[in-house]
């Protein structure tokens, strides 16, 4: 039989727990923008010099808690996942760490995500517009019905089945992604296209093929702000509105338990600012050039003016338009066309002047054809980790409040 108490947070939870790192040495790094809402664990992508900055220090296992708006609303909230004894990121994180026979490392992480600690630390939010923070001393002063270690352990099994389902899923979905962008790249770059043994070149490129301008070839829309006085509702409508978030937390995009929706009257005000299956989108502030291809469950929802789509294409097809501009030319070409030092932004200008190779048309057919069925087995992959997400999250709050026993 399990057994629950009323504990404070710290009582269980080390905040900020002290990291040992040596200047001069290279650790592990981990920066805010890497914690996606849509996955448990977050792993380093790149290793820095530390030489004594400020910084978050933390080890395998922590857990890493954005402490910033609009972060940690949008639940920027992630379990470590590195190589090495410790590492550093972010001055944003709050690290939460199990004490040793009082806690389960996992059981943290999912309790740190809930809403029993969530949306206190929201409310306790101080500092200027924009740039509020949650207070540490408050969370770790929280008061919750927490369980004994065994049951921290079971709770830990149950949730970390579904994350552990859609993480194997997120790795087939890199796979892809590698294979589809390797396949672009071995017609397009490397110029070894079905029949490229008998084209001629002419100029360094097969014969027949130009250097051409994007805007010439597709039309370019732009999203639409909220109205004003109007807000996102809270409350799940039928009324997606895409956010760079949701852009940026993967390239292929379907509707998850991460959106916020806009209600009906709002919906009524911009409802031409929509966007269909398959519609490229490209972000031009904040997160600049990130790249997303929208998904059927997404068909109608509603997008931020921080992000264009697009339409109309004429001679290319979606998908290849969307493999080039997650290429190394397509994304050094979008940094290219960036203006503005104290707030970037890509003007929709500077994407129609985007030059990108003008294959024969029967190459991106062919291409096309190769490629959709790899995008879509991504497609039905996301559609799997969302609901695999959304059963984990209907038993998340009932775990933690002990209303559903577990043996």
């Amino acid at each position: 039989m399990s057994k629950w108490e009323e504990k404070r947070l710290e009582d269980i939870i080390d905040v900020n727990p002290p990291v040992k790192l040596k200047k001069g040495e290279s650790y592990p790094f981990i920066d805010i923008d890497k914690v996606s809402p849509t996955r448990r664990s977050v792993t380093n992508e790149e290793v820095k010099v530390y030489d004594g900055q400020s910084s978050s220090k933390f080890c395998d296992g922590d857990t890493v808690f954005s402490r910033i708006t609009p972060c940690l609303e949008n639940r920027k909230i992630a379990k470590v996942a590195i190589d090495g004894d410790a590492a550093f990121g972010s001055t944003e994180f709050y690290v939460f760490r199990a004490k040793k026979k009082k806690a389960d490392a996992r059981f943290t992480y999912y309790l740190t995500s809930s809403d029993a600690v969530v949306l206190p630390a929201i409310n306790s939010m101080t500092g200027a517009s924009g740039r509020q923070r949650a207070d540490k001393r408050f969370i770790q002063r929280l008061k919750l019905n927490l369980p004994d270690l065994p049951t921290q352990e079971r709770i830990a099994d149950i949730l970390s089945a579904y994350d552990d389902l859609i993480e194997a899923n997120n790795r087939r979905i890199e796979l892809l992604e590698q294979t589809a962008q390797e396949l672009y790249k071995e017609w397009f770059v490397r110029f070894r296209f079905p029949g490229y043994e008998n084209t001629k070149f002419e100029n360094g490129l097969p014969k027949g093929w130009n250097v051409v301008k994007l805007g010439d070839y597709v039309d370019i829309k732009g999203g639409k702000r909220l109205p004003e006085g109007k807000t996102l509702c809270g409350r799940i409508t039928e009324h997606p509105y895409i956010r760079i978030r949701d852009i940026t937390a993967s390239k292929f995009i379907s509707l998850t338990n991460s959106f916020e929706y806009i209600d009906d009257e709002t919906f009524d005000i911009i409802q031409r600012f929509t966007v269909n299956t398959n519609d490229v989108l490209v972000s031009i502030v904040g997160t600049i050039g990130a790249i997303a291809c929208v998904g059927k469950s997404l068909d109608g929802a509603n997008l931020t003016e921080n992000c264009v789509k697009l339409v109309n294409v004429r001679h290319f097809t979606n998908s290849f338009l969307y493999h080039f501009l997650n290429s190394d030319a397509g994304k050094g070409a979008i940094q290219a066309g960036i203006v503005g030092a104290t707030q970037p932004k890509l003007p929709l200008y500077n994407i129609k002047r985007i030059k990108l190779l003008k294959p024969d048309a029967y190459l991106i057919v062919a291409f096309t054809e190769v490629i959709e069925p790899i995008d879509r087995e991504i497609m039905t992959l996301m559609d799997k980790n969302r609901n695999l997400a959304t059963q984990r999250d209907m038993l998340l709050p009932r775990l933690m409040s002990g209303k559903l026993e577990v043996n």
